[in-house]
């Protein structure tokens, strides 16, 4: 199936106003690469200002709530995020599981908060170093799938991101066998859950993708792009990535 290519930068707790220039240079690169889809998931702090500048890129937050309101201090409903203009958001990355010892639960719970706010959603999945090495990766991150798909997933709505925990912001990648076999059990587990809608379902590497592997990886099999960390910091380090995807 033809999926077109999706490459978001996510941001992470990164950039003051002093850098909308980057977002604003990023979004011309969108312009120059209609083929595939290119957005930015910012600091909630940047998303309204993001938003005014984005050019054909669109603009995404990095989580949000699972409850529309309440005494929840320091988070933010996926409602307000779509009112200051983001028209996605990542949920479950690895750094939330770990850090703010987010469960699978908890991360379908706000799929679902995202999606009836109209936010399009980055559901992320990945391994430690020590699931990869004990030689069970597939398995378990593919049960770390189906736990933290939402109710009527759907490819309109929904896209995967495969994180090698121990790949992020390391350099390490895995090797090129290796993505393509997981990309290919997160296709087969997607499959055996919401049948031919899978097949429509775009799923992104996620592990120190760059300029340098950037065309190398989206040319596996069932890479359908990318969410880019660090190299999506600056106009000049994501361009060859966005290239990479068309």
């Amino acid at each position: 199936m033809n999926r077109r290519k999706l490459v978001v930068g996510n941001w992470k707790m990164n950039g003051l106003r002093a850098q909308l220039g980057e977002i604003e240079a990023i979004g011309a690169l969108a312009t120059d690469h209609p083929a595939a889809e290119i957005g930015l998931c910012v600091p909630a702090t940047l998303i309204g200002a993001a938003d005014a500048i984005k050019g054909a890129a669109f603009i995404g937050a990095q989580d949000c709530h699972m409850k529309d309101n309440g005494a929840h201090t320091g988070c933010l409903s996926a409602a307000m995020l779509a009112e200051a203009g983001a028209s996605w958001t990542i949920i479950g990355h690895s750094e939330r599981r770990e850090d703010q010892g987010e469960t699978d639960a908890d991360v379908a719970a706000k799929a679902l908060a995202a999606q009836a706010a109209g936010l399009k959603v980055i559901l992320c999945v990945g391994e430690s170093l020590s699931v990869r090495d004990a030689g069970d990766a597939e398995n378990v991150v593919s049960a770390q799938l189906l736990a933290s798909l939402p109710e009527g997933a759907a490819a309109d709505w929904l896209a995967i991101a495969y994180e090698p925990i121990w790949a992020i912001g390391t350099g390490r990648i895995p090797t090129m066998e290796q993505v393509a076999a997981m990309h290919g059990a997160l296709r087969s587990a997607l499959e055996s859950c919401i049948g031919s809608e899978a097949g429509a379902m775009r799923i992104l590497y996620g592990g120190s993708m760059n300029g340098e592997n950037a065309a190398e990886l989206m040319a596996v099999p069932d890479v359908d792009g990318g969410l880019v960390g660090g190299a999506s910091l600056t106009a000049a380090k994501f361009a060859p990535v966005i290239a990479a995807a068309g």
